[in-house]
């Protein structure tokens, strides 16, 4: 029976692991909501852990004693946001690099042996220079978040090199699942399908309909952190579909699946926020010959699946 340990348990992908690592081991998951366990019998544990705290994670991990741990936290905020930038590279560098040293201690002194999975994301690219991005591509930060995930990245790198410790490193690319928050575009599209479907004047704005995305499905996303962790050998990966799709192309299958023609519900915007990036189409190739990962749902089938879940 696995013990896991999950930092940022009620995002999207936490939730999705929580419910599958729960089904055949011990998980403790953690966020500013509180700890949630499953699986635990005889165990005291406190009702509440501050991952910035190095001893509330250090007795933690002492109690527990996880054998592997995924850190998803993250910060997000809505593209309609617009925080200083001081600010949220504050935030960013707490949650993203601070809070994730905190628990690498913990691990390294409490839980000699346990395998650690980074989530990162494909934002620490910025604009790259190749149409497709791997493992040796250059990062190239263009925003607080990406900054401090590419200094979250390299942290991984210096405990594996200093202590040997088997800590991986994902870039995430975007995936979706009805989990997402209602402020994500996918959420907005999926739903805003939903409402055009109840309500003929209903109209919904986007930025660049001709953004281009790589997305995949959520669960597979998941299905790719185990096995990453579940290798001999700690090391970085690259997880994406390959498959480039515009943000038309999303909001052309969502209302296709209610039945009606997009151009009369959709409008283009200047004053939705625009992307932060260039064009991010990742190259999984390493992931999938060393794991034998492949993405299980296509992304027309990953669409109707957001649609039929949307309120």
């Amino acid at each position: 029976m696995t013990r896991t340990l999950i930092v940022g348990d009620r995002g999207q992908d936490g939730r999705i692991l929580f419910e599958q690592r729960s089904k055949s081991g011990a998980v403790v998951g953690i966020d500013v909501a509180g700890l949630r366990t499953a699986g635990l019998q005889g165990l005291d544990l406190p009702s509440g852990v501050d991952i910035q705290d190095e001893a509330q994670i250090a007795e933690l991990c002492a109690g527990f004693v996880p054998e592997e741990v995924y850190y998803l936290a993250a910060r997000h905020h809505s593209s309609e946001e617009h925080p200083d930038e001081a600010t949220e590279l504050r935030e960013c560098t707490r949650v993203h690099l601070l809070g994730f040293v905190s628990v690498l201690e913990a691990v390294r002194k409490r839980a000699p042996g346990c395998r650690v999975f980074y989530a990162s994301s494909s934002h620490t690219f910025g604009h790259p220079t190749t149409p497709t991005q791997n493992e040796s591509t250059p990062f190239s930060p263009r925003n607080p978040y990406a900054v401090t995930k590419v200094a979250g990245a390299h942290t991984c790198r210096l405990y594996r090199e200093r202590y040997g410790m088997h800590v991986s490193v994902g870039i995430l690319y975007n995936h979706e699942s009805p989990f997402r928050g209602p402020l994500f575009a996918s959420q907005r599209i999926a739903r805003g399908a939903r409402q055009a479907a109840r309500d003929a004047e209903f109209r919904l704005k986007l930025g660049s309909l001709s953004a281009v995305v790589d997305w995949g499905y959520a669960p597979d996303f998941v299905d790719a952190m185990v096995r990453i962790v579940a290798q001999d050998r700690p090391d970085d990966y690259v997880v994406a579909t390959g498959e480039p799709h515009t943000v038309r192309d999303f909001v052309e299958a969502a209302f296709g699946f209610v039945g009606l023609d997009w151009h009369a519900h959709v409008e283009e915007s200047q004053a939705v926020a625009a992307t932060s990036h260039g064009t991010l189409v990742g190259d999984a190739s390493k992931l999938r010959t060393r794991t034998g990962w492949a993405p299980t749902v296509t992304f027309e089938q990953m669409v109707g699946i957001l649609v039929a879940a949307a309120d």
